[in-house]
């Protein structure tokens, strides 16, 4: 598993899902769930691709496509994910 991917998990964890249920899950069904959550739409997730440029000390950056929109993704542990349509 990717480093990436656990980092991924550990912060949808923190928004009360089951980690169980996320072991098998992708880092984009993981990232698009935390677009969704925050009430924006992101059907069909095409690809996640981490942004190490973007990314800080504890907040990993991704870009997400979904079939219906790109978002940029910073997930921040215990607080609200920072979301940008583009």
């Amino acid at each position: 598993m990717s480093r990436e991917f656990l980092r991924a998990l550990s912060a949808l964890a923190f928004c009360g899902a089951a980690t169980a249920a996320l072991a098998q899950e992708t880092p984009k069904d993981v990232i698009a769930a935390h677009v969704r959550l925050q009430g924006y739409k992101c059907d069909a997730p095409k690809s996640a691709t981490r942004d190490a440029g973007a990314s800080r000390p504890g907040e990993a950056a991704w870009v997400i496509v979904c079939e219906d929109a790109r978002y940029k993704v910073r997930l921040i542990p215990h607080m609200a994910d920072v979301i940008e349509p583009f």
